[in-house]
């Protein structure tokens, strides 16, 4: 510090200092409070704070921040301390970066200084509410602190005074910051969810590795202020747009130039409102796109076949119109009112009767393909504005999957949702007509006249497009598709849904960012070699490997989509779009015959053959890089020295903020949705476990609604601790590609196993458990005719005691043989275990008849929960080795078309207190008491007698059944 010096009475200087001391005292206190903090905690209570919840000293030998700072008394204090001394600094930083920025007629340097000032308060607000006060205010304050964090570092690198030192300083510490995110999330997940020993001890490392470049990229504001002297007066007149500290040289020209695309122009409120609604309005376009499949399955699931309705699928063919010239020239020249009435597909959620519902869906997708294909076409003649057009399109698909993770695999603007069921689309509509009036506000660049570009074929292109366009819809219009193509049960060796969806989205955005960036690159043979390798590994393997695949396989089909597009774009739109949806449709039908084959005309053709349908999607997009590749080579020999003109990227900061912004809000409802349930089952005091099996329909109610919260509802009334869920596999095209099973696990606090992945080629079975699954493997049934027979075995730890369950959907009724030999396969795969067990089944046959008598056999060891029910046809829950309390049938109202039956078991503590299964007589076995004979906490909810709630009530019988045995 400068000794004090007076000047004269005009200038009012009593004290000055360089500005550079208010960041290195931010500083040193900063790492002051938390290093201090660190070496006290571990001289007086290391092995206390490397403690954690599962391990102690010496599998975890270094503590965590959180633990540090906020779980013992002295060093609590002291960090408490520094870190309060550290706030006056820290806001004068802030202040002083904002007085270094601001110039007349700038926004930008407002809202990072708030940014600024804001996560300064979070940081003071988890620092001093640490998770030992109040766990989630701690958590949702560091969640702010670093959400915050993004607008501060991205504005202070934009905002940067013309340093090389500082700039570069800035960038590396800022991608080092969110670079050690990943690891962190990752040994976070290892230590919470599988319980590594030592992960948290690593966690530790990239946690105070994190603070380190936190502060440090603060500190780097050092090298800024020196422009200042605090009286506070700019003696080098930076503030005025002029910078002293030095002579530019050829490498600071240099420096300025390489970044001079990204951050030369001014951020400016009206280009990131455009931005914004461009995005959002791609986000709608998948949402009808996306929501078209889904409605149309509705039709053909209850009449059990082709219901006509199918050819709704072929609205996604209108840009054909195109073609004709009075057409073309309309909607291009009348883009707004096209967009416009295309959220007819949004608005379609106010019609109650699904009929016309799907109709409006139909003229949604109809409308909103009519006009992004004009729309490309129109701007195809400015390569930024094209640009532009297509990131909105494509980064719009990534906002979608940030949605559906939000809201448990479902859209909230789909119109299977309502207010009821967690739609928002009251709100999407509203905002999406602003989003289509700023999307449309510009001026069409070309009307009805021919296409410019000559080179390379229309044909091949929309070849590339139909592939596209199905890769990115059937594998990312949701970050758990391909996560469920790999999952083979328990022990989890692979990825889960709820935990590493975010590797999905990262992978999509490095594939955006490659694929705007770098064009040339990933239009290449070698990406495409390395995207086929990427779809290989996917096919054919499973677990992280598998995963692995899928990752190199998002990223490729991300970044090829912006050239692809762009390319398809300067040709007839016509043919590019119309055809290319139009082999997008067939190959949609394609990957739902392979599954449907028992249902369609010419289904045993491609029947089991999604690698088929892999081959062809990769074939499809070949084309299409074949036809770029060629193109590009057609133009390099025209023109030797092509001139390479410079193209406005300027809106590319903007769409590279939107997908870190997405990014944050994925990570955001990630931890929110992080397991953190404990799983406890209804009512342990009585060893009680109630078994339900329920036939879904695939969570669509029988008025076209998403049925999860309802069902949520009863199983959580029923008091079910395991659960079998049939027609359970939602995740493709035509059913959204959802998971219903992730809501119901993490609402119900319930272990989820998802059974036979979308690549299995089976309409779905999973399981719910309250208890551990220590195992589980899948089983494909044999089925040399019909519908492929799914089956879960898993082995559940119910109170210490391991109990065997079964979830299994038989064939259909016309289909006797493949019913006769899946009864034998599933009656020994129940024999072979001497464990205690349940099985719950949909097994098309009628009680004490035929087939019946081959899974209620000696072979399989299992009983009928009820012989004397003789009203079932599909569904029946047997078992062996249990003490049977219970059984109940509960009505679906209109949820489903199957209701749910429930039935109570206890289960011994012992082997020598394993009920006989064939010893005791049947009378004995089967013999019923009154309710008032069963101890109160094996009973059925009363809440279900008489009319029930909801329309749900005990049905059949009038009341549950208690047996004695």
């Amino acid at each position: 510090m400068a000794a004090s010096r007076y000047k004269d009475k005009d200038a009012g200087v009593v004290l000055s200092f360089g500005g550079q001391w208010v960041s290195w005292s931010h500083t040193a206190v900063a790492y002051l409070a938390f290093l201090s903090a660190l070496i006290v905690g571990s001289a007086l209570h290391y092995n206390k704070i490397v403690q954690n919840e599962w391990y102690g000293y010496p599998d975890e030998w270094f503590p965590s921040v959180s633990a540090t700072i906020g779980d013992r008394y002295p060093e609590r204090s002291l960090f408490m301390i520094f870190i309060a001394i550290t706030s006056g600094p820290r806001f004068a930083l802030v202040g002083l970066f904002y007085l270094l920025t601001a110039k007349p007629g700038r926004s930008l340097p407002k809202a990072v200084a708030i940014s600024g000032l804001i996560r300064t308060l979070t940081c003071g607000g988890w620092t001093y509410i640490t998770s030992t006060d109040d766990h989630d205010w701690h958590d949702i304050l560091m969640i702010a602190y670093i959400v915050f964090t993004i607008p501060w570092t991205t504005g202070c690198i934009v905002l940067s005074p013309p340093n090389p030192k500082a700039i570069k300083y800035r960038k590396y510490l800022a991608a080092g910051f969110f670079g050690t995110l990943v690891p962190l999330v990752y040994f976070f997940i290892q230590h919470k969810v599988h319980r590594v020993a030592g992960a948290y001890t690593i966690y530790a490392f990239f946690e105070w590795t994190l603070i380190l470049l936190d502060v440090a990229f603060d500190a780097v504001t050092a090298l800024d202020f020196s422009t200042f002297e605090v009286v506070i007066r700019d003696v080098k007149g930076t503030t005025k747009g002029a910078s002293k500290s030095s002579v530019p040289t050829a490498a600071t020209e240099k420096e300025n130039e390489a970044i001079a695309d990204f951050f030369a122009t001014e951020y400016r409120l009206s280009d990131a409102l455009d931005i914004a609604a461009d995005v959002y309005h791609g986000f709608v376009f998948w949402s009808i796109l996306t929501s078209l499949g889904l409605c149309v399955w509705y039709f053909p699931l209850w009449h059990m076949g082709i219901s006509g309705f199918e050819a709704l699928i072929m609205t996604t063919v209108s840009p054909a119109f195109l073609a004709i010239k009075p057409i073309r020239s309309l909607v291009v020249k009348n883009q707004r009112a096209v967009h416009l009435s295309s959220l007819a597909g949004l608005a379609a959620y106010l019609v109650e009767d699904p009929t016309y519902r799907v109709f409006a869906v139909g003229f949604g997708v109809s409308a909103t393909c009519l006009g992004w294909a004009a729309t490309l076409y129109s701007d195809s003649v400015q390569p930024a504005r094209l640009e532009r057009r297509v990131l909105a399109w494509t980064v719009g698909l990534l906002m979608s999957s940030v949605a559906k993770f939000a809201w448990y695999t479902n859209n909230p603007i789909w119109p299977i949702m309502h207010a009821a069921n967690g739609g928002w689309n009251a709100t999407g509509l509203v905002l999406a007509g602003l989003a289509a009036f700023r999307f449309t506000r510009l001026a069409p660049l070309q009307g009805g006249n021919p296409v410019s570009e000559k080179s390379g074929s229309a044909v091949l292109s929309s070849f590339g497009i139909g592939g596209l366009f199905f890769a990115l819809h059937s594998l990312l219009s949701d970050t758990s598709t391909m996560i469920l193509w790999v999952w083979d049960g328990y022990p989890i060796k692979g990825p889960v849904s709820n935990v590493h969806g975010w590797y999905t989205i990262a992978a999509m955005t490095v594939g955006f960012v490659a694929g705007i960036s770098r064009p040339a690159l990933v239009g290449t043979w070698t990406a495409y070699g390395i995207g086929c390798l990427g779809a290989t590994v996917l096919t054919l393997y499973e677990q992280w490997f598998g995963y692995y695949g899928a990752l190199v396989l998002t990223a490729y089909l991300t970044a090829i989509s912006v050239p692809l597009i762009s390319n398809a774009a300067k040709k007839s739109p016509a043919v590019t779009f119309g055809l290319g949806f139009f082999l997008y449709n067939l190959v949609v039908l394609f990957h739902v015959w392979v599954v449907a084959y028992a249902f369609v005309p010419g289904g045993p053709l491609v029947r089991e053959r999604t690698d088929w349908v892999m081959l062809t999607t990769m074939l499809l997009i070949g084309a299409g890089v074949f036809n770029l590749i060629t193109q590009q080579a057609q133009t390099a020999q025209k023109n030797a020295a092509p001139r390479r003109p410079r193209n406005n990227t300027n809106h590319r900061k903007y769409h590279f903020s939107v997908l870190g912004l997405l990014n944050v809000l994925f990570l955001c409802a990630n931890f929110l949705r992080f397991p953190s349930n404990d799983y406890k089952p209804y009512h342990p005091e009585d060893r009680l476990l109630t078994a339900g099996i329920w036939t879904i329909h695939f969570s669509l109610d029988n008025d076209m609604w998403s049925s999860e919260y309802r069902m949520r509802d009863l199983i959580k009334e029923l008091e079910v601790d395991v659960v079998g869920l049939l027609e359970s596999d939602l995740q493709r095209i035509i059913m959204g590609n959802r998971d219903t099973t992730q809501f119901l696990a993490e609402d119900l606090g319930m272990y989820v196993d998802y059974g036979p992945g979308p690549n299995k080629h089976t309409w779905g079975a999973a399981l719910l458990s309250k208890f551990p699954i220590l195992n589980s493997t899948h089983h494909l049934l044999p089925s040399p005719v019909g519908e492929l027979a799914p089956a879960i075995h898993a082995t559940l730890d119910v109170y210490g005691t391991a109990v065997d369950v079964f979830v299994f959907h038989s064939g259909q009724e016309e289909d006797p043989e493949d019913r006769r030999l899946q009864s034998e396969y599933l009656a020994k795969l129940m024999g072979s275990t001497p464990r205690p067990s349940i099985l719950l089944s949909y097994l098309v046959t009628n009680p004490l008849e035929g087939n019946y008598n081959t899974y209620v056999s000696p072979t399989s060891g299992m009983h009928d929960v009820d012989p004397t029910d003789d009203d079932r046809w599909c569904e029946y829950i047997l078992f062996k080795g249990l003490r049977r309390t219970g059984y109940a049938r509960v009505s679906r109202s209109t949820i489903t078309d199957t209701e749910l039956q429930v039935a109570k078991f206890v289960v011994p503590a012992s082997e020598s207190d394993f009920v006989s299964t064939w010893t005791a007589p049947k009378t004995l076995r089967n013999r019923r008491v009154p309710e008032e004979e069963t101890a109160e906490g094996l009973r059925f909810p009363a809440m279900f007698r008489g009319d029930g709630v909801r329309d749900h009530r005990y049905h059949v019988f009038d009341e549950p059944r208690y047996y004695a045995f």
